[in-house]
């Protein structure tokens, strides 16, 4: 009886105790529609470890050339405060990092995580599929 009321105890701290954290979600992006084909071993060249910025989505699209065949595609706006005017993120030297000049906010590109300043919230981040020649991006 007394292990019954021990996973009893344990079930209800773990179902109760992620909703008494409050976990704040992320600001809301401004969703706009993003659909693009790309060429980055020809007319869109990005080497390996390449960073490419490209007009569209919401303030504009960071594609992160990971490996061969791996990219990472984020928002360029920064999720700390989407609405504030040219918070978006630019490259650092090194290519590895982004940055925003608003809030000062470092992100790693390998996966849109926040490393340095007021930001929790990652890099918001696109689908995207690459068959080894073309490199599609959506929503």
């Amino acid at each position: 009886m007394l292990d019954i009321l021990k996973y009893f105890a344990l079930f209800l701290l773990i179902a109760i105790f992620p909703m008494a954290c409050g976990k704040e979600d992320a600001p809301e992006i401004p969703y706009v529609y993003v659909d693009y084909y790309l060429y980055p071993n020809t007319l869109d060249y990005i080497p390996v470890g390449g960073t490419a910025f490209y007009n569209g989505g919401y303030r504009g699209i960071v594609i992160y050339r990971f490996m061969e065949n791996d990219f990472r595609v984020y928002e360029r706006c920064c999720p700390y405060d989407p609405e504030k005017a040219n918070a978006y993120v630019e490259l650092e030297p090194g290519g590895l990092t982004v940055v925003d000049s608003v809030c000062m906010s470092r992100y790693i590109l390998y996966d849109g995580s926040p490393f340095e300043g007021p930001s929790g919230y990652a890099l918001h981040s696109y689908h995207s599929s690459y068959n080894g020649e073309v490199l599609h991006i959506y929503n």
